[in-house]
Protein backbone atom coordinates (compact mmCIF):
# COMPACT_ATOMS: atom_id res chain seq x y z
CA UNK A 1 0.00 0.00 0.00
CA UNK A 2 2.89 2.21 0.66
CA UNK A 3 4.75 1.75 -2.13
CA UNK A 4 1.69 1.95 -3.85
CA UNK A 5 0.90 5.82 -2.57
CA UNK A 6 4.56 6.61 -3.06
CA UNK A 7 4.28 5.96 -6.91
CA UNK A 8 1.36 7.83 -7.47
CA UNK A 9 2.57 11.08 -5.87
CA UNK A 10 6.06 10.56 -7.96
CA UNK A 11 3.94 10.11 -11.16
CA UNK A 12 1.22 12.88 -10.33
CA UNK A 13 1.78 15.67 -12.92
CA UNK A 14 -1.10 17.58 -11.34
CA UNK A 15 1.63 18.53 -8.88
CA UNK A 16 3.98 20.00 -11.55
CA UNK A 17 2.12 23.52 -12.04
CA UNK A 18 2.42 24.36 -8.38
CA UNK A 19 5.91 22.78 -8.17
CA UNK A 20 7.25 25.25 -11.08
CA UNK A 21 5.60 28.33 -9.47
CA UNK A 22 7.14 27.41 -6.10
CA UNK A 23 10.50 26.42 -7.26
CA UNK A 24 10.59 29.82 -9.73
CA UNK A 25 9.15 31.67 -6.59
CA UNK A 26 12.25 29.91 -4.41
CA UNK A 27 14.92 30.45 -7.11
CA UNK A 28 13.68 34.43 -7.54
CA UNK A 29 13.71 34.82 -3.61
CA UNK A 30 17.40 33.08 -2.65
CA UNK A 31 18.80 34.42 -5.34
CA UNK A 32 22.38 35.42 -4.13
CA UNK A 33 24.51 32.43 -4.54
CA UNK A 34 26.97 32.97 -1.50
CA UNK A 35 23.26 32.59 0.10
CA UNK A 36 22.49 29.74 -2.03
CA UNK A 37 25.47 27.86 -1.33
CA UNK A 38 25.30 28.57 2.98
CA UNK A 39 21.54 27.07 2.64
CA UNK A 40 23.00 23.84 0.22
CA UNK A 41 26.05 23.08 3.25
CA UNK A 42 28.37 23.82 0.82
CA UNK A 43 30.64 25.31 3.08
CA UNK A 44 30.90 21.99 5.04
CA UNK A 45 30.08 19.80 2.02
CA UNK A 46 27.47 18.00 3.61
CA UNK A 47 23.42 19.13 2.73
CA UNK A 48 22.43 21.45 5.71
CA UNK A 49 18.77 20.85 5.33
CA UNK A 50 19.33 17.08 7.34
CA UNK A 51 21.53 18.97 9.87
CA UNK A 52 18.72 21.66 10.57
CA UNK A 53 16.19 18.93 10.81
CA UNK A 54 17.68 17.50 14.07
CA UNK A 55 16.44 20.73 16.05
CA UNK A 56 12.62 20.38 15.39
CA UNK A 57 12.84 16.80 15.35
CA UNK A 58 14.62 16.07 18.61
CA UNK A 59 12.71 19.08 20.66
CA UNK A 60 9.07 17.03 19.66
CA UNK A 61 10.55 14.10 20.17
CA UNK A 62 11.61 15.56 23.79
CA UNK A 63 8.31 16.89 24.48
CA UNK A 64 6.07 13.53 23.50
CA UNK A 65 8.30 11.62 26.08
CA UNK A 66 8.16 14.68 28.79
CA UNK A 67 4.13 14.48 28.42
CA UNK A 68 4.05 10.67 28.75
CA UNK A 69 4.90 11.17 32.24
CA UNK A 70 2.81 10.75 35.04
CA UNK A 71 0.73 14.69 35.35
CA UNK A 72 2.62 15.14 38.90
CA UNK A 73 6.27 14.96 36.92
CA UNK A 74 5.53 16.99 34.30
CA UNK A 75 6.79 21.10 34.05
CA UNK A 76 6.74 23.41 31.64
CA UNK A 77 9.61 21.73 29.75
CA UNK A 78 7.41 20.34 26.91
CA UNK A 79 5.95 23.57 26.37
CA UNK A 80 9.35 24.99 26.14
CA UNK A 81 10.75 21.90 23.85
CA UNK A 82 7.80 22.79 21.28
CA UNK A 83 8.45 26.40 21.22
CA UNK A 84 12.16 25.84 20.17
CA UNK A 85 11.03 22.97 17.85
CA UNK A 86 8.62 25.50 16.29
CA UNK A 87 11.14 28.31 15.81
CA UNK A 88 14.26 25.81 14.73
CA UNK A 89 11.12 24.83 11.70
CA UNK A 90 11.64 27.72 9.57
CA UNK A 91 15.47 27.34 9.17
CA UNK A 92 15.21 24.01 8.33
CA UNK A 93 12.59 24.41 5.59
CA UNK A 94 14.29 27.25 3.90
CA UNK A 95 17.38 25.15 3.08
CA UNK A 96 15.13 22.14 2.33
CA UNK A 97 13.22 24.45 -0.54
CA UNK A 98 16.57 25.63 -1.62
CA UNK A 99 17.96 22.04 -1.92
CA UNK A 100 14.21 21.16 -3.78
CA UNK A 101 14.29 23.58 -6.19
CA UNK A 102 17.64 22.12 -8.13
CA UNK A 103 15.75 18.74 -8.13
CA UNK A 104 13.88 16.72 -10.66
CA UNK A 105 10.48 16.93 -11.10
CA UNK A 106 9.44 13.55 -9.82
CA UNK A 107 11.42 14.28 -6.65
CA UNK A 108 9.75 17.41 -6.63
CA UNK A 109 6.63 16.19 -6.07
CA UNK A 110 7.49 13.76 -2.98
CA UNK A 111 9.47 16.80 -1.34
CA UNK A 112 6.24 19.23 -2.46
CA UNK A 113 3.71 16.60 -0.31
CA UNK A 114 6.85 16.28 2.31
CA UNK A 115 6.80 19.83 2.80
CA UNK A 116 2.73 20.06 3.06
CA UNK A 117 2.41 17.75 5.24
CA UNK A 118 5.28 19.11 7.39
CA UNK A 119 3.63 22.44 7.48
CA UNK A 120 0.23 20.57 9.02
CA UNK A 121 2.07 18.94 11.44
CA UNK A 122 3.65 22.70 12.48
CA UNK A 123 0.27 23.90 12.42
CA UNK A 124 -0.60 21.47 15.21
CA UNK A 125 2.66 21.99 17.17
CA UNK A 126 1.64 25.65 16.95
CA UNK A 127 -1.72 25.23 18.12
CA UNK A 128 -0.51 23.02 21.19
CA UNK A 129 1.94 25.98 22.30
CA UNK A 130 -0.81 28.26 22.21
CA UNK A 131 -3.22 25.86 24.02
CA UNK A 132 -0.86 25.42 26.28
CA UNK A 133 0.83 28.82 26.96
CA UNK A 134 -2.96 29.56 27.78
CA UNK A 135 -3.61 27.09 30.24
CA UNK A 136 -5.54 24.31 28.33
CA UNK A 137 -2.68 21.21 28.71
CA UNK A 138 -4.88 18.45 27.56
CA UNK A 139 -5.90 20.19 24.39
CA UNK A 140 -2.15 21.36 24.24
CA UNK A 141 -0.34 17.40 25.03
CA UNK A 142 -3.39 16.08 22.26
CA UNK A 143 -2.35 18.41 19.63
CA UNK A 144 1.15 17.61 19.79
CA UNK A 145 0.65 13.90 19.64
CA UNK A 146 -1.16 14.41 16.46
CA UNK A 147 1.27 16.59 15.14
CA UNK A 148 4.12 14.06 15.81
CA UNK A 149 2.15 11.58 13.99
CA UNK A 150 1.95 13.99 11.13
CA UNK A 151 5.76 14.97 11.03
CA UNK A 152 6.51 11.00 11.24
CA UNK A 153 4.24 10.78 8.11
CA UNK A 154 6.72 13.75 6.44
CA UNK A 155 9.97 12.09 7.72
CA UNK A 156 9.02 8.84 6.25
CA UNK A 157 8.66 10.69 2.62
CA UNK A 158 11.60 12.86 3.28
CA UNK A 159 13.19 9.38 3.58
CA UNK A 160 11.84 8.13 0.56
CA UNK A 161 13.21 11.19 -1.38
CA UNK A 162 16.59 10.75 -0.12
CA UNK A 163 17.25 7.28 0.22
CA UNK A 164 15.08 5.74 -2.75
CA UNK A 165 14.98 8.51 -5.33
CA UNK A 166 18.77 9.92 -4.50
CA UNK A 167 17.87 13.65 -3.71
CA UNK A 168 20.48 14.93 -1.76
CA UNK A 169 22.63 12.34 -1.83
CA UNK A 170 26.16 11.81 -3.55
CA UNK A 171 25.81 10.46 -6.98
CA UNK A 172 29.68 10.19 -6.63
CA UNK A 173 29.95 8.35 -3.60
CA UNK A 174 29.62 4.83 -5.31
CA UNK A 175 31.83 4.97 -7.81
CA UNK A 176 34.56 4.80 -5.29
CA UNK A 177 33.88 1.27 -4.59
CA UNK A 178 34.12 0.25 -8.33
CA UNK A 179 37.68 1.58 -8.71
CA UNK A 180 40.38 -1.40 -8.02
CA UNK A 181 42.16 -1.48 -4.66
CA UNK A 182 45.34 -1.49 -6.42
CA UNK A 183 47.09 0.69 -8.56
CA UNK A 184 45.79 0.86 -12.22
CA UNK A 185 46.97 2.20 -15.32
CA UNK A 186 44.47 5.46 -16.36
CA UNK A 187 46.40 6.28 -19.18
CA UNK A 188 49.96 7.97 -20.32
CA UNK A 189 50.96 11.48 -18.73
CA UNK A 190 51.44 12.18 -22.22
CA UNK A 191 47.93 11.73 -23.50
CA UNK A 192 46.77 13.99 -21.26
CA UNK A 193 45.91 17.74 -22.30
CA UNK A 194 48.14 20.27 -20.09
CA UNK A 195 45.65 22.52 -17.98
CA UNK A 196 42.01 20.94 -19.52
CA UNK A 197 40.11 18.20 -17.87
CA UNK A 198 39.74 14.37 -19.86
CA UNK A 199 37.87 11.62 -18.69
CA UNK A 200 39.52 8.22 -18.25
CA UNK A 201 38.25 4.92 -17.61
CA UNK A 202 39.48 2.74 -14.03
CA UNK A 203 38.08 -0.46 -14.12
CA UNK A 204 34.19 0.46 -14.35
CA UNK A 205 34.53 4.01 -13.15
CA UNK A 206 34.59 7.13 -15.38
CA UNK A 207 37.64 9.54 -13.91
CA UNK A 208 38.80 12.87 -14.46
CA UNK A 209 42.61 13.39 -14.81
CA UNK A 210 43.61 17.16 -14.76
CA UNK A 211 47.39 17.29 -15.70
CA UNK A 212 49.87 20.34 -14.86
CA UNK A 213 53.19 19.98 -15.83
CA UNK A 214 54.29 16.31 -14.04
CA UNK A 215 51.08 16.79 -11.68
CA UNK A 216 48.18 15.19 -11.76
CA UNK A 217 44.82 15.29 -10.01
CA UNK A 218 42.29 12.17 -10.14
CA UNK A 219 38.35 12.99 -9.05
CA UNK A 220 35.28 10.56 -9.84
CA UNK A 221 34.50 12.46 -13.24
CA UNK A 222 30.58 11.67 -12.26
CA UNK A 223 29.63 14.64 -10.06
CA UNK A 224 27.92 14.48 -6.66
CA UNK A 225 25.10 16.41 -7.40
CA UNK A 226 23.42 15.09 -10.01
CA UNK A 227 26.50 12.57 -11.37
CA UNK A 228 27.26 15.08 -14.30
CA UNK A 229 30.27 14.51 -16.40
CA UNK A 230 32.51 16.67 -14.92
CA UNK A 231 35.44 16.24 -17.44
CA UNK A 232 33.19 18.31 -19.84
CA UNK A 233 33.00 21.02 -17.70
CA UNK A 234 35.20 24.57 -17.29
CA UNK A 235 38.14 24.77 -15.30
CA UNK A 236 39.13 28.01 -13.84
CA UNK A 237 41.26 28.87 -10.84
CA UNK A 238 41.70 25.42 -9.97
CA UNK A 239 38.10 24.35 -9.60
CA UNK A 240 36.55 22.31 -12.56
CA UNK A 241 32.75 23.78 -12.84
CA UNK A 242 30.17 20.96 -13.79
CA UNK A 243 28.67 21.63 -17.04
CA UNK A 244 25.01 20.09 -16.00
CA UNK A 245 24.03 22.24 -13.32
CA UNK A 246 26.91 24.58 -11.85
CA UNK A 247 28.38 23.37 -8.83
CA UNK A 248 32.12 23.73 -8.67
CA UNK A 249 34.79 21.92 -7.29
CA UNK A 250 38.58 22.29 -6.10
CA UNK A 251 40.74 20.19 -8.14
CA UNK A 252 43.24 19.62 -5.56
CA UNK A 253 40.96 17.91 -2.67
CA UNK A 254 37.54 17.93 -4.01
CA UNK A 255 36.09 20.30 -1.87
CA UNK A 256 32.42 21.91 -3.13
CA UNK A 257 33.07 25.42 -3.41
CA UNK A 258 29.66 26.45 -5.02
CA UNK A 259 26.48 24.56 -4.99
CA UNK A 260 23.47 23.07 -5.77
CA UNK A 261 26.22 20.24 -4.85
CA UNK A 262 25.94 20.13 -0.83
CA UNK A 263 28.62 17.14 -1.23
CA UNK A 264 32.37 17.27 -1.99
CA UNK A 265 33.66 15.33 -4.72
CA UNK A 266 35.42 11.74 -4.21
CA UNK A 267 39.12 11.94 -4.91
CA UNK A 268 41.62 9.64 -5.84
CA UNK A 269 45.09 8.36 -5.14
CA UNK A 270 47.32 9.10 -8.21
CA UNK A 271 50.96 8.56 -9.09
CA UNK A 272 53.08 8.83 -12.19
CA UNK A 273 55.41 5.89 -12.92
CA UNK A 274 57.41 5.17 -16.09
CA UNK A 275 55.26 7.61 -17.81
CA UNK A 276 51.92 6.05 -16.83
CA UNK A 277 49.35 7.97 -14.73
CA UNK A 278 47.93 5.31 -12.23
CA UNK A 279 45.04 5.99 -9.75
CA UNK A 280 43.52 3.27 -6.86
CA UNK A 281 40.74 3.12 -4.63
CA UNK A 282 41.65 5.53 -1.04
Amino acid sequence: MLRQVLTRIEQADALDGASDKLQAAVSSAVRPRTLRDALHGSWMGHPLHPVLVQVPVGAFLSAAILDLLPSRSRSSAPTVLIGVGVAGVLPAAVAGWVDWSEMTKDRRRIGLVHAATNLVATGLYAGSLIARLTGHSTRGRALAFAGLSVAGAGAFLGGHLSYAQGGGISHAAPEVARVPEEWTVAGSLASLPEGKPAARRVGDTAVLLFRQGDEVSALVDRCSHEGGPLSEGEVSDGCVVCPWHGSTFRLSDGAVIHGPAGNDQPVLPVRVRDGMVEVRRP
